[in-house]
């Protein structure tokens, strides 16, 4: 059957509006409007059969029952929905429910052409390119059908709009400059972070409700909030080091992910600057960066070697040329680790192999050492030198002969293996 003959059944079958016409051949021809689209056709059919034009008022439309009319009323609905002041924000995408009687309606006006279900294009699939044009014609922003900013959805069924702001999210590395700060809040054990047993204040976290009064969440995410106008704050990093070590040098990467941001445009230096007054020196932040979603992922899944500075005691005298010996046999040396005691309440018991790829060590006096190990992610090194009860082999203690505890540990470095993280395309400019 012609197109024209298509069109004409249609028409002739029940009122149906411009739009919803033109949807039915929107896979044929390109450049216009459905709606302009179903002007022509309902010209062109009335000039073929020599009768006057009869246009049909999208109100009296069997097919959308005036949804196709309503395009600018739902912008200005979308509009609305953003709240005021509106938040900032650069791309959005537009969805649509769509009541089961016009799914059903839009079937049958394809059957009615004789058509398959999936010619031309679908009822949904028209609302949300033309109110989409009007949101961002009002707005000066742009669709986006990936991750956008902004989520708009038009509820049909109860005549409304739902507007929901995505998260936002900056990149940067910490470095954490005093020992016994967690990476993130860690709750009471014993009043799971409600400050009470009972009716009586928790005595072992003194009421806080947290076993430390900071982290390193706590001290960065609530800034960043705040700058952005969120209303919540979730902080993800790659890995984490122990409480009690530090986090040096190259610092570690993460992500902080801002919720419902009303402010996406900030100035990112400031926020640096502003963070690392609020942490008072016990945290720094260096490199931040507004980013996409992907960065959480590829911070969370981050395989990074590290580099450790251990202070290192012993429970007889070492000589010099004992510690070069065990440093050597450790330096290059695969390491077989059962889950660390300190660890096996949280961790499943398994053995773990992981390589030193480089090891180093000045003994300081004959009791004491710093030692340098840069290992594979994952690699225990506070065991890698006590041997955690033969857990561990081989280690430093059993290599010497002697017993040996890490009395402080800092992290120098965590670098992953073609680290993505100064890569521009992963960054929103």
């Amino acid at each position: 059957m012609s197109i024209l003959a298509t069109a004409r059944a249609v028409i002739e079958a029940e009122p149906v509006c411009d739009s919803c016409l033109g949807r039915v051949f929107a896979d044929r021809s390109f450049g216009l409007s459905n709606a302009e689209r179903g002007r022509g056709l309902r010209i062109a059919v009335a000039l073929d059969d020599d009768e006057p034009d009869k246009p049909v008022d999208s109100a009296e439309c069997w097919v959308c029952e005036g949804e196709c009319g309503r395009f600018d009323e739902w912008a200005e609905q979308a509009v609305d929905a953003l709240g005021e002041p509106a938040p900032e924000f650069e791309t959005y995408q537009v969805g649509t429910k769509t009541p089961p009687l016009i799914e059903e309606n839009d079937e049958l006006l394809r059957l009615d052409a004789g058509l398959s279900e999936d010619a031309g294009e679908l009822f949904k699939s028209n609302m949300n390119r033309e109110v989409g044009k009007r949101i961002g014609r009002q707005t000066g922003t742009d669709v986006e059908f990936g991750r956008p900013d902004v989520q708009i959805t038009l509820d049909i069924e109860n005549d409304r709009v739902e507007a929901k702001l995505n998260s936002a999210f900056v990149y940067g590395r910490y470095r954490k400059l005093e020992r016994d700060i967690p990476q993130t809040e860690w709750p009471c054990r014993e009043c799971h972070g409600s400050g009470y047993k009972g009716k009586l204040a928790c005595d072992y976290c003194d009421g806080t409700g947290y076993l430390y009064p900071e982290s390193i969440e706590q001290l960065t995410a609530p800034v960043v909030m705040d700058v952005m106008d969120g209303t919540e704050a979730t902080f993800h990093g790659a890995g984490r080091e122990d409480v009690d070590a530090r986090m040096l040098g190259t610092g570690r990467p993460f992500v902080i992910e801002i919720e419902e941001p009303h402010r996406r445009r900030i100035d990112t230096e400031r926020l640096q600057g502003d963070i690392n007054a609020f942490a008072e020196g016990k945290v720094e932040v260096e490199g931040l960066r507004l980013a996409d979603y992907e960065m959480v992922e590829r911070v969370k899944e981050l395989d990074a070697s590290k580099t450790y500075r251990a202070f290192v005691e012993f429970e007889d005298e070492v000589s010099n040329e004992q510690l070069q010996t065990a440093i050597e046999a450790l330096d290059g040396a695969r390491i077989e680790q059962y889950t660390p005691e300190r660890v096996d309440h949280r961790r499943a018991g398994l053995t773990r192999i992981r390589d030193v790829l480089s090891a180093d060590a000045k003994l300081e006096d004959a009791r004491h050492a710093v030692v340098e190990i840069h290992g594979e992610g994952g690699l225990y090194i506070k065991e890698l030198i006590s041997g955690d009860n033969d857990r561990t082999e081989p280690s430093l203690a059993g290599l010497l002969s002697v017993g040996a505890v890490v009395t402080d540990l800092d992290v120098l470095a965590v670098e992953g293996v073609d680290e993505p993280f100064e890569r521009e395309e992963y960054f929103i400019q």
